[in-house]
């Protein structure tokens, strides 16, 4: 198992994704692009938020899951 560094005193293992995870990020980005402005409302999504969220490259995972 490959470790990072970070600027703890504890190393944390680094996280690897399947093409699954991939796959499931690019489903999850065009579901948020093709909803209409009351269900980002329902959500707490701006329209700005969800078109930036859903352009981005699917190799681009968010930072919490890093």
């Amino acid at each position: 198992m490959a470790y990072i560094s970070t600027s703890r005193a504890i190393a944390r293992p680094a996280r690897r994704f399947s093409l699954m995870t991939y796959i499931g990020l690019y489903r999850q980005r065009r579901a948020l692009a093709a909803l209409d402005e009351n269900q980002l409302k329902d959500i707490g999504i701006s329209a700005e938020e969800a078109h930036k969220e859903a352009n981005r490259p699917i190799w681009d995972a968010p930072t919490h899951w890093r």
